[in-house]
């Protein structure tokens, strides 16, 4: 694998957790193009990532009044 496409993946990593997510999955697949006669190789990069939001109503409620009966108490 070309070191050129792992360091531009590394660079998107950051983006990424630079934005406050965390990265829990990465796939790279490097290929020659199938659309080109060219043999210069081509990646795909696969990211992905979670980043938990705060709900606005969670900070206020107690969920004493949740009804919902998948929710664990």
């Amino acid at each position: 694998m070309d070191e050129d496409m792992l360091a531009d993946q590394r660079r998107l990593v950051e983006l990424i957790e630079d934005e406050g997510w965390d990265v829990t999955d990465l796939e790279i697949s490097a290929y020659d193009s199938p659309w080109a006669d060219e043999d210069t190789p081509e990646a795909t990069v696969t990211i992905t990532a979670r980043k938990p939001y705060e709900s606005e109503t969670a900070a206020d409620d107690d969920d004493s009044d949740d009804e919902n009966p998948f929710r664990l108490k």
